[in-house]
């Protein structure tokens, strides 16, 4: 490696809980209780939440808003933070808004995903609110919607919508 390339190296360092035992403290929780918790530092946060800079920051039945820095270390070949990030971001969000509606084991994943990129993201885009909200709630199946904003300007980088499938 030559003297320029070093200069330009960085490191990051992640530390994250056992997400396993996190997760099975969290099953005898309701949704919104178990993600509370997390917001208030009670449980670890997700593996995901720590390698992705991004947590959940406001909760409610139905809803659920989470903050993110996208940084360098996000970006793709091109100079700009890759679009899994904010797929990410939008796909925590949406999760997490259906997993507000639920009671104590009862579990989920996502069916679909759909993203629509509006707006490049830079590590220059600053703090990111990621608001997700339920559609629909039935007994095996929700929709949600969400909307990527950054917090400085309020401008719309990227929406999303999932369907998830409920188990339990």
């Amino acid at each position: 490696m030559s003297a320029t390339e070093e200069s330009i190296v960085r490191t990051r360092t992640l530390e994250w809980v056992d997400p396993v035992a996190t997760a099975a403290a969290g099953a005898e929780m309701s949704g919104l209780d178990y993600l509370r918790a997390v917001i208030a530092g009670e449980m670890g946060r997700p593996p995901i939440s720590v390698t992705m800079n991004m947590m959940p920051v406001e909760l409610e039945e139905g809803r659920a808003v989470f903050a993110g820095e996208p940084g360098e270390e996000h970006y793709n070949p091109i100079g700009m933070v890759h679009g899994g990030w904010a797929a990410t971001i939008l796909d925590s969000a949406l999760g997490c808004a259906v997993h507000t509606t639920l009671p104590a084991g009862v579990g989920y994943t996502s069916l679909g995903l759909e993203v629509k990129y509006l707006r490049p993201i830079s590590h220059d885009t600053g703090r990111v609110l990621c608001e997700g909200t339920v559609l629909y709630r039935g007994r095996r199946q929700a929709t949600a919607e969400a909307r990527l904003t950054a917090e400085d300007t309020g401008k719309l980088l990227a929406s999303g919508t999932s369907t998830l499938m409920l188990f339990g």
